[in-house]
Order: C-alpha cells, then structure tokens, then sequence
C-alpha cells in the first residue's frame, strides 16, 4: 500500500465499495446473510418439515361454526316411503319440496279471498243476496282446491338410497319414478337468482336410455349440499359408509 494513500478504517481486509455493474456480493461464497446464515443453506430440501397436527385438532375442524358440507342422514324411512324399498336397499334420506313449490296455489287462495271480500261487500249494499251464496261457494271451492296443494306437497318426497333416486307423490293416485344411480350418465342442478336467496333448485338428470320415468325433479331444498349427496353415493360409496360408521361409532359411546 502507497504510504501517501489513505488508511481504510476497516482494516486491510475489508473489501471496497461495489460499483454499479457489481452483482451484491451474492456470488461471493462467504456471502453471509442478515440473520448471520450463508445463503446455501435455504438451498436444502431437508430443512423443510411438513407441519402436523394431532387427531384431536382434526377433529376440532369439524366443530367450527361454518355450514354443514352434507345435510344430516336420516336414521329410519317414514311409514310413507318405507313400503317402497326392497330389504337389501339402503336408505339414505328423503326430502320434501321446497316450500316455493306452493306459491302458486297460496297466491291464488289469497286473491280469492280477497275478491270475496269486496265482492261480498259490494252485493251486500246491492242487496243482491243469492249472488253473495254463489260467491262464497265459488270462494269454498277455491280454498278446497288450495287444501289439495298442501296434502299433495306434504305427500311428494324425493328419496334416495344406495342403488337409486325416486320421487313418489300423489294422494290417491300414487306414483312412484325411479333411476337406478348406475344408469345416470350426467347429472346438474339448477337455481334461478330467486332459488340462490331461498335455497332451492331444479335437479336434471340423464340416462343411457331414451325414456326415463325420472328426470327433472323441481323445487328441491339445499340444492347444492343435496347434489353432494347423490353424486358421493355415486361414485364414493365407500366413503358413504364410512362416515356413517364413524357416526354410529359416536352414538354408541
């Protein structure tokens, strides 16, 4: 060193200010990092280890207070339904339409007796008492008709076991559709802007075949968690029975 130069403060070995094309100093081997660890060392695979969570913290995930990803299943068929189902089959659930499947006949009851309010009113001061008769049976008749509607829903179930769907309805006449789940080749639900506010949908299903006794069930409840359900009992049974074992396992204890 020139006598006549200077002294760096930090010694001989201390290494001169980089210029602008100097690449940071990363590719000097002896490049050591903030926290005091060579660079290398974020290199290797196996400083990594996976997290791991005990059973009991995996059980607590489904504690939380998030939605149900599948509706409950139901322990025993109605009397309704039980008659329908061969002994070796079994029963996963049924469901009742969604309650917009009335809305039809609930408006045309309430308009009813609405016009027989003020038609009755209006004859009345008219003093035209035989027409104010043949209103109200008019108006009897409607509510008679409305009745039906509501027994009739009540009585409309759609089931689903391990080997197919059906939908059986009716009062007198009862009918009863079904698909077998190894004939369904494609299956989609749908829900109109009104049916995402109250939870309800439109179910279609395909099959191999040309003629289907079922294929588009209406006004179905939780469209989503139920489109779930029939395509695990689908294509994952086995889980099916396992979650159900876990559970009757739960119940035992």
């Amino acid at each position: 060193m020139d006598p006549g130069e200077p002294r760096d403060p930090r010694g001989e070995g201390a290494r001169r200010p980089r210029d602008d094309d100097d690449s940071f100093g990363f590719d000097d081997p002896a490049f050591d990092d903030p926290y005091g660890q060579r660079r290398d060392m974020y290199d290797e695979p196996d400083q990594y280890e996976p997290p791991s969570f005990t059973e009991e913290e995996l059980e607590g995930l489904d504690r939380g207070g998030g939605p149900r990803r599948f509706l409950p299943l139901e322990d025993e068929p109605t009397t309704l339904v039980a008659r329908y189902l061969f002994p070796t089959e079994r029963y996963r659930g049924e469901w009742k339409r969604h309650w917009i499947h009335l809305s039809g006949p609930l408006a045309i009851g309430a308009g009813a007796t609405l016009a027989l309010g003020y038609l009755a009113g209006f004859l009345t001061r008219q003093d035209v008492d035989g027409l104010v008769t043949v209103a109200v049976l008019v108006w009897l008749g409607v509510i008679s008709w409305v009745a039906w509607k509501v027994f009739d829903w009540y009585f409309d179930r759609f089931i689903l076991t391990n080997k197919r769907v059906m939908v059986v309805n009716g009062i007198v006449t009862r009918k009863v559709a079904m698909m077998p789940l190894l004939r369904v080749t494609d299956m989609k639900y749908e829900q109109s802007a009104l049916g995402r506010m109250l939870s309800y949908g439109t179910f279609v299903l395909e099959s191999a075949g040309q003629d289907q006794a079922l294929r588009e069930v209406k006004h179905l409840p939780n469209p989503n968690e139920l489109y779930l359900r029939v395509v695990e009992e689908m294509y994952e049974p086995q889980a099916v029975e396992a979650r159900l074992g876990k559970d009757d396992e739960g119940d035992d204890a």
